[in-house]
């Protein structure tokens, strides 16, 4: 899949002031990506707050994500969870009509070993009627995908074709993008990783600092997928305050307010998160100044 050599964007979830879903933001946040030059979307990932998002919400959300990306860039879907079987069942009474992969992590919560990973990934792989993305990240799963399950599932299901890595282990990575099959992508799950990942043979980024900054951001991506790494280096150095920024108390709390301050949407989120501090929220603000 060609568009995974780009600039992905985890979409967040806008809430108004009853903290039901903003469904205006959510469309200025959509065409502010897209008309920023970005690859794909990603809907219902962390940065959606698919946690705390209820059943019914789900669909109609999916389907007004569909209605306004009107095929103008790729959909991915998040769909994940800790009981493989439960999973199965979900992703076999699904309609996928316009979505064109899926981006699932890793078991959270249970701690599986590796082989118990990799089996939970290859009932996924053998239900799955799309291409599948592997998610690792460790910080909010509990456990590692290491390299050797990562290639292992690679290399015995067709239908994963990549992994959005965001363990944050250079070496970790560095095994995969050397030993995977040739049309297999590491995706760098965390932003500031990206130039250096992608100097190692990235593919692209699923990011969350593109929800307000997509040009630059992915400006940075073409430019290193060209082998312009000066001025790739120089975009990553501009946008790095940022990135700190927004992940310096919680996530999506800070893309929450820096797309307030974009007036893009408003600064709510659902329990048990909460808005940054003043103190950030005001860093932030300075940081959005520094990126062009």
């Amino acid at each position: 899949m060609d568009f995974l050599n780009g600039t992905g964007v985890a979409l967040v979830s806008p809430f108004d002031d009853k903290e039901e879903l903003d469904y205006a933001a959510l469309e200025r946040v959509i065409n502010h990506t897209i008309e920023g030059g970005v690859e794909y979307l990603v809907a219902l990932g962390t940065t959606a707050e698919t946690a705390t998002l209820f059943e019914d919400e789900i669909q109609p959300l999916i389907a007004f994500i569909k209605k306004i990306v009107n095929a103008r860039v790729p959909i991915v879907l998040g769909m994940g969870g800790n009981d493989t079987w439960d999973l199965k069942e979900v992703i076999k009474r699904t309609n996928f009509e316009g979505i064109a992969a899926l981006l699932s992590v890793s078991p959270y919560y249970n701690r599986p070993q590796q082989d118990g990973i990799y089996q939970h990934y290859k009932q996924i792989s053998e239900a799955s009627p799309l291409p599948i993305i592997l998610y690792n990240v460790p910080s909010r799963t509990g456990s590692n995908i290491s390299a050797t399950t990562t290639l292992r599932l690679a290399a015995d299901c067709p239908n994963i074709i990549a992994i959005k890595e965001a363990s944050g282990n250079l070496l970790q990575c560095m095994e995969i993008i050397q030993n995977k099959p040739s049309d297999f992508k590491l995706i760098s799950g965390d932003d500031a990783m990206t130039l250096p990942l992608m100097a190692c043979g990235a593919s692209g980024a699923i990011s969350v600092v593109a929800n307000v900054a997509p040009h630059a951001f992915s400006t940075m991506v073409h430019q290193a997928i060209k082998g312009n790494f000066d001025t790739a280096k120089g975009l990553h150095y501009q946008l790095l305050p940022l990135i700190e920024a927004l992940f310096n108390e919680a996530s999506p709390s800070g893309i929450k307010a820096a797309l307030h301050l974009k007036n893009m949407c408003n600064n709510i989120l659902r329990l048990p998160l909460v808005p940054i501090s003043d103190t950030l929220y005001k860093h932030i603000d300075q940081c959005l100044k520094e990126v062009k």
